[in-house]
């Protein structure tokens, strides 16, 4: 299984690149947003998820670790694809999707190409209840640590829903409040400012 490519970008196409590695071109499937930080002729690192089928091995490519995960765990979720997880992660970037998972935000599903009202709602739902992707998303001396993301924004975020956790508050309720609270603030907020925002949050 191919899990990224590190080469040169020889051509970009309409949702697909090719990408040179060491003179083997790979066609990699990809949305709109990772294609257009592309340039031709630029050195290019894409993390890849490899689907095999008995007709074809198609290759899908990503910016960075976490929207690789954010793919696979999309597919998940039943009436969700390829195609369609990618219309997802092109309209809404791993911290928006986290926050819209939080939130139960069906409308921000919902504006993704191919999300219909009902898948949109079945999204909202269903990846409330469930585990964060799966991926490797540090590096440390060389080698990837493989862990679970939670559906809740790192940094301050992650410290904010741990301390509402830690306070007895269920970890769905947390990641909502936070994300709730969250967009109180014009730019990222510091955990202690998150953390009070979020507890006026859980007790309206």
């Amino acid at each position: 299984m191919i899990g990224s490519l590190n080469g040169v970008v020889a051509a970009v196409g309409e949702d697909t690149a090719l990408i040179d590695v060491n003179g083997v071109g790979y066609v990699v499937q990809a949305a709109g947003r990772t294609l257009g930080r592309l340039s031709l002729g630029a050195p290019a690192k894409l993390f890849i998820e490899t689907h095999v089928r008995e007709d074809a091995i198609r290759l899908f490519g990503f910016s960075s670790e976490e929207e690789r995960a954010w793919f696979a765990h999309l597919q998940t979720i039943p009436g969700v694809g390829a195609k369609v997880a990618l219309g997802i992660l092109d309209a809404m970037p791993p911290e928006v999707l986290a926050d819209a998972i939080a939130l139960q935000d069906k409308a921000a599903f919902a504006r993704a190409n191919g999300v219909g009202p009902k898948l949109a709602a079945r999204l909202a739902t269903e990846l409330t209840g469930k585990a964060g992707p799966k991926g490797f998303f540090s590096i440390a001396g060389g080698r990837a640590a493989a862990t679970s993301a939670a559906p809740a924004a790192n940094g301050a975020r992650a410290e904010a829903v741990s301390a509402l956790v830690n306070l007895g508050i269920d970890q769905s309720s947390a990641a909502r409040a936070v994300a709730s609270a969250a967009k109180q603030f014009a730019a990222d907020a510091p955990a202690p400012e998150l953390i009070r925002a979020a507890l006026k949050e859980v007790s309206r």
